[in-house]
Order: C-alpha cells, then sequence, then structure tokens
C-alpha cells in the first residue's frame, strides 16, 4: 500500500511537472470518441463541450498533441508490459454473457460518471484532494458509496466478491 501510494505522488508529481497540468484520465476519452465521431460524418465540433476555450483547441489538434492522451496511452502501454513480464498476459475466450455484460455496463457507467464528475479517480480525486479542493473528498465518498452498491450488484452478473485476504479481487 505504502509503495502504491508513493508510486502515484511521483507519477502525479511527474505529470505536473512535465505537462504543467495536473494528471487527468478521462478528457482523452471523450476527445477520442468525437474524433471517432467526426471520422464518421459527425460534427463535434458544433457541440457545447467543443466551443469552450481550450477544449476547441484540442479537438483540432492531432491527438498526440493532447497530454492526457499520452498519458492514458503510456498507462496501457505500461500495463501490456507490466502484465507481460509477470506473466499474467492472457487473451480470455469464452467470456460468460453475464459477466460480458456486467463490464460493458459497469465501464459505461464509470466513464459517464466520471465525465460528469469532471474526471476520475485519478483527475477528480486524487489531483483534487492533492489541490485542497473539497470536490475530491465529496468523489472519494461518492466512490466508497458506489463501491458498496457495486459489490451488492456483482453477484447478480455471476461474479463473487473479494474476501479478506484475496490477493487479486
Amino acid at each position: 500500500l505504502a509503495v502504491g501510494a508513493l508510486a502515484l505522488a511521483v507519477l502525479g508529481a511527474g505529470v505536473l511537472l512535465v505537462s504543467g497540468g495536473a494528471w487527468g484520465v478521462t478528457s482523452a476519452f471523450s476527445l477520442w470518441g468525437s474524433e471517432l465521431v467526426g471520422a464518421l460524418g459527425g460534427h463535434p465540433e458544433h457541440w457545447t463541450w467543443w466551443q469552450r476555450p481550450g477544449n476547441a483547441e484540442m479537438l483540432a489538434g492531432p491527438v498526440l498533441a493532447d497530454k492526457t492522451s499520452l498519458t492514458d496511452i503510456g498507462i496501457m502501454i505500461g500495463a501490456a508490459v507490466a502484465a507481460s513480464l509477470g506473466g499474467t498476459w492472457a487473451l480470455h475466450r469464452g467470456i460468460p454473457w453475464r459477466t460480458a455484460l456486467a463490464a460493458v455496463l459497469g465501464g459505461g457507467l464509470m466513464g459517464v460518471g466520471a465525465r460528469l464528475a469532471g474526471g476520475c479517480n485519478i483527475g477528480a480525486y486524487l489531483a483534487g484532494i492533492a489541490s485542497g479542493s473539497l470536490s475530491g473528498w465529496l468523489w472519494g465518498a461518492f466512490a466508497l458509496a458506489g463501491t458498496w452498491v457495486g459489490l451488492k450488484l456483482r453477484p447478480l452478473f455471476g461474479l463473487g466478491n473479494p474476501k479478506p485476504g484475496d490477493g487479486v479481487c
């Protein structure tokens, strides 16, 4: 736990020093989705979000010029390398439909919630608390409540709940 906390603190400080802004994750997903909509013929540049100063420039620029996109890509590459080095990289086949449904619903709800909250556990919670913002503490309280609800819903999808002493959920 202490090593994880130290790693998050060092990584958060590193992102701040390199990019000049707090560590974030979810704004890149808005950018990627909007770029996809634009590639399919839509016009996300007319959406209110992309009319705001700073956001319009982000949408107009290349994805690889966006600091959050670069950070997210780095996280994914780092996770893949760590899983490979740890011998846990595996392509799962035959995932039960209830497990897949839970993953899609949970991921969708977490994504929408993160955007409504102005960020995820990194941008809204970690950076919020680090900057002394009350919103970070509120995010944490509601995340605990959401975790409780999620644990109660897991059995409906055929998923077990972690027990004390489990090393991996």
